[in-house]
């Protein structure tokens, strides 16, 4: 497809197959491309190219002559150079250090080239934009100030508003011209910051890889503990009756009391099975997986932020730093960030509970505030409720959050017969040291919900999804595979503000109910101390119960 704005590229290259292909890539797309470089700097003053593109043979420097004689002149300063290197980021780094404005590593991708070859002249011709408004500013100030010259001094007044209004004017074209450069110095942190959060796009091969290892590590994990210790304690009791059968009279005794104990405590294991099996039963379609889909705007233009473009496989385009490469004005998809958390029903006009920091994944978090102090912010996209047994997500919103407390009521549509809201515990002594407790959560989010449904069945759905995750979430939801993780413990301490119990949960567990052995809701999970064990931490569900009063 033909350019209607005649760009130009001047390819400089040694190599006449790959000077070739270069040139054909970008002819191909449309630019006016020229491989005339034979007197160096005089054939770029001659061409007056857009961009450069220049490929930099390490045994020969005559690349890095002409880069610091295109970035040394006045005349040719403004021309951007793309440099094609060689070797990983050690090259790489030398080429920005040498002054290029990018490097792009060899062998390349026609798609990444062009995709660098469109930043690199969007930059450009951003920047001539502003310095031609601030030249047009700098005109309009002279020829006011040659017109305010000649009113009579009986209209000071008006020369002297003439004058400011062109000041401010000036002021405000310098001050835009050093906050795009201020911006382009935060880029890199932004990108950084993003690419810790996330790395890119999710393609259909990404949501592949992460599954697999979900379900390597949901393999290596031992059975829940509840089950190993039924198994122990049924063990132990085989053994103890083995042994009295075959001891002498004088040691029965003992033994039997062994016994006894070992029973009881299996007894009471028994029975805690059986009381998570009845909230199962009861309230497992009542607790619903929350996906949260979080954008990012620049504060100061409100823009959404897009990665600049993808490369053939559907990667983003990435920096020098691996990093992804962001924009305002970016071709490529929007960044998004998923964040994934559990909720519960409460209600019988759709209000669910949750935390805080599920309905706002933003908020209390040290990644996203790193983002926010470089002048980009989070904003809620989107957020959907996905509850076991319905076959479509529903859109819910935020409807109030807690002053006091990691705690908030989200409200939807949900019209679903089968749903009943749970049960709240009332009073104080609802949390007793010691009870035993029952978790009903969605740990690691979707990974989990991947790691449990086979290979045969996860790749059909990455086929069809391309890995978008909100696609993935509603074709599980379609075919009914979207249920709870459930985990027993025990309380170990009650505080004012918290429940401490040992039930096992991890990232993605966030706003599940945790139950008693009478299958009330005596709290909300919030956090934990240990990766999926060890000490967790829930809200009491007073908490819950007073955001919940009109």
């Amino acid at each position: 497809m033909e350019k209607s704005n005649n760009e130009r590229v001047l390819v400089v290259e040694s190599g006449d197959a790959f000077r070739r292909s270069i040139v054909s890539v970008l002819a191909d797309a449309g630019y006016e491309v020229s491989t005339d470089c034979g007197e160096g700097i005089k054939s770029v003053l001659g061409f007056r190219p857009d961009v450069v593109v220049l490929g930099a043979d390490p045994p020969q420097l005559d690349c890095c002559d002409l880069l610091s004689e295109i970035k040394g002149s006045a005349q040719t300063q403004n021309i951007r150079v793309l440099m094609l290197s060689p070797g990983g980021s050690a090259q790489r780094t030398r080429g920005l250090d040498l002054g290029a404005d990018d490097v792009l590593s060899l062998p390349f991708d026609p798609h990444e080239l062009l995709s660098r070859v469109r930043w690199q002249l969007r930059d450009k011709h951003t920047i001539e934009n502003l310095r031609q408004q601030a030249t047009a500013v700098e005109q309009n100030r002279v020829v006011a100030q040659q017109v305010v010259t000649v009113v009579d001094e009986e209209r000071r007044t008006l020369r002297v508003g003439a004058m400011l209004v062109v000041a401010v004017l000036f002021v405000a074209g310098v001050a835009f011209l050093i906050f795009y450069r201020r911006t382009q110095q935060q880029n890199t942190r932004v990108y950084a910051a993003i690419t810790k959060l996330q790395t890119g796009v999710l393609t259909q091969q990404k949501l592949m890889d992460r599954s697999r290892q979900a379900m390597e590590e949901m393999h290596n994990n031992p059975s829940p503990r509840s089950d190993s210790e039924k198994l122990q304690l049924q063990k132990q009791s085989q053994e103890l009756k083995s042994q009295i059968a075959s001891s002498k009279a004088e040691n029965i005794s003992a033994l039997q009391r062994q016994l006894s104990e070992v029973q009881e405590r299996l007894q009471r294991v028994e029975t805690e099975g059986k009381v998570a099996q009845t909230i199962i039963e009861s309230y497992e379609p009542s607790v619903c997986l929350i996906h949260v889909v979080v954008g990012f705007h620049d504060r100061i233009t409100g823009l959404p932020l897009h990665y600049v473009g993808l490369t053939s496989t559907g990667e983003p385009v990435t920096d020098e730093h691996d990093n992804p490469l962001l924009s305002a004005t970016g071709t490529g998809p929007a960044v998004h960030l998923d964040v994934f958390g559990t909720g519960f029903l409460v209600s019988d006009n759709g209000q669910i509970l949750t935390n805080h920091h599920v309905a706002e994944p933003w908020w209390n978090n040290e990644d996203l505030k790193e983002m926010t102090n470089e002048g980009v912010e989070p904003m809620l996209v989107e957020m959907t409720a996905y509850f076991p047994g319905m076959s479509h997500g529903v859109a819910v919103t935020t409807e109030k959050i807690s002053s006091e407390a990691d705690v908030a009521v989200l409200k939807g549509s949900i019209s679903e017969p089968k749903l009943k809201k749970v049960v709240l515990a009332s009073g104080h002594r609802s949390a007793v040291s010691g009870g035993p407790v029952v978790l009903l959560e969605y740990p690691t989010g979707l990974n989990a919900i991947l790691a449990r449904i086979g290979e045969e069945t996860l790749q059909s759905i990455a086929i069809s999804t391309k890995g978008d995750p909100k696609q993935v979430m509603e074709e599980l939801a379609r075919r009914h595979l979207i249920r709870p993780v459930v985990t027993q413990g025990h309380i170990g301490d009650v505080l004012p503000d918290k429940i401490i119990y040992d039930a096992q949960t991890t990232s993605g567990g966030s706003g599940g109910p945790l139950f008693s052995s009478e299958g009330n809701v005596i709290g909300i999970n919030f956090a934990m101390v240990r990766d999926f064990g060890g000490s967790n931490f829930a809200i009491p569900i007073a908490y819950g119960e007073s955001l919940l009063k009109p």
